[in-house]
């Protein structure tokens, strides 16, 4: 049996968890139940660096270093809800992290393949991912903005990086019908922007305004 000190905590984190899908996304308006369940699931805190643990559950972006960070919870919960999955999709996500939008994903698809720059990261998200059981996870380090292109097309496209364009490469790994979900533009501001391949024809959505960090790479540093 666990301490009663570490049970206590295991329950302080599940009732933070249970907090934040109730107040930041419910009440925001996230209606996929697929998406609230698995955010309801995965422990975000064990993605976060131990110092900043107790922010896990919070409103925000959490550093992880590299000056990179942890999405906000509620732009993890809509990127995700963009991508419409139900569960049989193979998934490319752009910019690991610390693996937890890529933990999420692996709750609503059957593959999930997760591009990570730096080389700390990469290793630090395969380890937390292995250890929690994620076994439908790829992590790969690599340049992001190439995309993955050995286990393309992917039904669904996520990148937790902004760009001032939508770099092509990921547009052709985009399997016919499916969706890429990308911020578009620069410092000054961004929008989610939703791409929709029907065959050879790419249809645009602007949506919701966000902002994170920039995607790094060939072309767009």
């Amino acid at each position: 049996m666990w301490p009663r000190r570490n049970r206590s905590r295991a329950n302080d984190d599940r009732t933070a968890r249970l907090d934040m899908v109730r107040n930041q996304l419910e009440r925001r308006g996230i209606m996929d139940e697929r998406v609230l369940q698995a955010m309801r699931e995965v422990p975000r805190h064990v993605f976060a660096p131990a110092k900043r643990r107790h922010e896990a559950y919070g409103d925000h972006p959490v550093p992880i270093g590299e000056v990179q960070t942890i999405s906000q919870p509620y732009m993890v919960a809509v990127m995700i809800e963009y991508l419409r999955l139900r569960g049989g999709e193979r998934v490319l996500e752009i910019g690991t992290g610390s693996g937890y939008q890529a933990a999420v994903l692996s709750r609503l698809a059957a593959e999930v393949f997760t591009v990570e720059r730096f080389s700390s990261l990469a290793t630090g998200a395969r380890l937390v991912l292995q250890q929690l059981g994620y076994e439908n996870v790829q992590v790969v380090q690599a340049d992001g903005r190439q995309g993955f292109a050995q286990r393309s097309p992917y039904n669904g496209i996520v990148v937790a990086a902004a760009a001032p364009f939508i770099p092509v490469p990921l547009r052709l790994q985009v399997a016919d019908g499916g969706r890429l979900v990308i911020p578009v533009g620069g410092p000054e501001g961004q929008r989610l922007v939703i791409v929709t391949r029907q065959g050879d024809t790419f249809i645009e959505e602007k949506t919701v305004a966000c902002r994170f960090v920039p995607l790094l790479g060939t072309d767009v540093e």
